[in-house]
């Protein structure tokens, strides 16, 4: 299902959402005019790669190592893994920020980031495979959205075949949903070499969420009344 909105309709004007969103259209934007033998520099230097940091002796005194599971969090592969990250991120993040207020909305943002790159990075120990991707981070959000928001809906569109229905479905359906069906491609990869796994961090989005759900509790502000859309 793709959402297109939710039924809770935000307080505040979300500009950190907004400027999130600005800051990896842009990046992208920007990085869609390299060459492939740039872009894999690009990669090597501002990317998650695993065992650099399962193997790597003190690689969190090294910033060339630690600065990458900041930076790692606002690159993309392609315009669909874009696209797909930021129209999560647009759909669920502002009340959220709403929520928390906008400065621990950042902070929250970039934490939930760091859980799924560590989340990833359990689950594929010896991967020399860049990651990248806002999805662990936006997977933070969702996580925080499920508690936060148990009663609100969705409205989605489901792809079937070359019909796209819209339907209205409760938060907690879409959002668990979405949910199993990481947690299931996540496990069916435990144990498989990463280079067969295709390229989705199924555990990246695993941690960011549980992680989301975690952080949620020390960033909220004290319960709002909301309207419906």
């Amino acid at each position: 299902m793709i959402p297109i909105r939710d039924s809770t309709r935000s307080r505040s004007r979300p500009y950190v959402s907004i400027a999130l969103i600005a800051v990896n259209v842009l990046l992208y934007l920007h990085h869609s005019t390299f060459t492939r033998q740039q872009l894999l520099a690009l990669y090597w230097d501002y990317a998650v790669i695993p065992v650099r940091y399962t193997q790597g002796a003190l690689w969190w005194l090294d910033p060339a190592t630690v600065f990458p599971l900041f930076s790692s969090m606002f690159l993309h592969g392609g315009w669909l893994h874009l696209v797909g990250n930021m129209l999560y991120l647009w759909v669920f993040g502002d009340n959220i920020e709403d929520r928390m207020g906008r400065a621990g909305y950042f902070v929250f943002y970039i934490l939930a980031g760091l859980a799924s790159n560590a989340a990833h990075i359990w689950a594929n120990p010896t991967s020399t495979l860049p990651t990248i991707g806002a999805s662990g981070a936006v997977a933070g959000v969702l996580g925080a959205y499920l508690l936060t928001f148990p009663q609100a809906r969705v409205l989605a569109l489901v792809p079937l075949g070359f019909f796209l229905p819209m339907i209205e479905v409760p938060a907690v359906f879409f959002l668990f949903g979405w949910f199993l069906l990481q947690l299931l491609n996540g496990v069916l990869t435990l144990g498989v070499a990463s280079a067969q796994t295709g390229g989705v961090a199924w555990w990246a989005h695993i941690g960011g969420f549980v992680g989301g759900m975690v952080l949620v509790h020390w960033f909220r502000d004290r319960p709002r009344s909301y309207r419906r859309r």
